[in-house]
């Protein structure tokens, strides 16, 4: 069974088990949820709700919270997600999920010396949330089916199929899937999200 017409089989990582990594690394450096938060841009409520299993991050807020823990993120990803490969056909990727069912990533990027663009593919299911945050670096965002609500600073939008958003990551942004059907969109940035330069 596919999602949303791309690979299936997603591999995921158990959310309490993504919690309990996550809570045992914070605990050992003796941090609060609350430094974690504020050192990472992301709300104190979240990081609980991370730690106790009842949501996963985005792939971007694990990067971030994995930077305050001073551990690779490559130790919290369920799998490496690097290609290998210049080219990449459709039916060899699959759809990877750090949360069930709401957000799955499709890679397409490779990693050599040099590169610094990562892109995937986003199939987000309604309701789902990409949780605010902000960090160094630039995205782009291409609306391949559906529709989602994008929010940059204090400038919220509804992009559709075929609309773009390109701006700098330092802006606190923010997306989320308000419609009743699944969307699906391009994100391209600068943030090394699969861990390959660690």
């Amino acid at each position: 069974m596919s999602v949303n017409g791309a690979p299936a089989l997603p591999d995921r990582r158990d959310q309490s088990e993504l919690g309990r990594l996550l809570r045992e690394r914070r605990l050992e450096l003796g941090l609060t949820q609350q430094a974690v938060a504020n050192d990472a841009g992301l709300s104190v409520g979240f990081i609980s709700q991370v730690e106790h299993g009842h949501t996963a991050p985005s792939l971007s807020s694990l990067v971030a919270i994995s930077g305050v823990l001073r551990t690779p993120v490559s130790r919290f990803l369920p799998q490496q997600h690097r290609t290998s490969s210049t080219f990449t056909r459709q039916a060899d990727r699959s759809a990877r999920a750090l949360e069930l069912g709401a957000i799955h990533y499709e890679r397409l990027s490779d990693h050599f010396a040099g590169s610094e663009l990562n892109s995937v593919v986003i199939h987000l299911e309604p309701g789902a949330v990409i949780e605010p945050l902000r960090h160094e670096g630039e995205e782009l965002l291409f609306i391949l089916e559906g529709a989602i609500t994008v929010e940059v600073d204090s400038e919220r939008r509804v992009l559709e199929m075929a609309d773009s958003a390109h701006f700098a990551s330092t802006q606190r942004h923010s997306i989320r899937n308000h419609t009743t059907s699944s969307a699906r969109f391009l994100h391209v940035c600068t943030m090394d999200v699969f861990g390959d330069g660690e």
